[in-house]
């Protein structure tokens, strides 16, 4: 024993030798974060790990807009009105204008964003609302009834036969004229 051992490392010499370190959870293991990679960015995606943040907001603004846009019509299918889906593209369609507007920095072309076919994105909507109304509708549906009757009806569609038997979606003349006149 060293005669100028100080308190703290007698205490640990004691608790060695009274095996209170022994059979510890992870004793043997290599330690966590510790796996031989040169990563000069490991503290900040611990943090981020740890702290279970959204990098989503960290996005450069045209990969948000670029992301956002790939989830349309899906991330839609929430909202009710049409008018809803019309008002949500029209903001999408202002932010990419907005977002072409900043200046380029750097000796390359600057990313943008596309801009979204309202008309078209509203129909897809529609449909895919539709078909979401007749999932619903069809373990409820009553035998010989067709269930997708309202659903098609309030998108506009109807359902018929092709010559290879497939079902196919029409626009009736009707939804082809409110389309139309949503466009002017």
């Amino acid at each position: 024993m060293d005669q100028f051992e100080s308190l703290v490392e007698r205490q640990i010499r004691e608790a060695q030798e009274r095996g209170e370190f022994d059979n510890l959870p992870g004793a043997g293991k290599p330690l966590p974060g510790l796996d031989g990679t040169d990563d000069p960015d490991w503290w900040v995606k611990g943090l981020i790990r740890r702290e279970g943040l959204d990098m989503a907001d960290a996005l450069p603004p045209v990969v948000a807009l670029r992301r956002e846009a790939a989830g349309f019509p899906e991330s839609l299918l929430d909202l009710r009105t049409e008018a809803s889906v019309r008002e949500v593209l029209d903001d999408y369609n202002r932010r990419v204008r907005m977002d072409r507007l900043r200046p380029a920095v750097g000796p390359f072309p600057p990313m943008l964003a596309r801009t979204v076919d309202v008309d078209d994105l509203v129909g897809q909507w529609l449909e895919l609302r539709a078909a979401r109304a007749a999932a619903r509708l069809r373990p409820e549906a009553k035998a010989g009834t067709d269930a997708g009757t309202e659903a098609r009806a309030e998108a506009g569609t109807s359902a018929g036969q092709s010559a290879d038997g497939r079902t196919t979606r029409t626009r009736s003349a009707w939804g082809r004229w409110l389309v139309r006149l949503r466009r002017h």
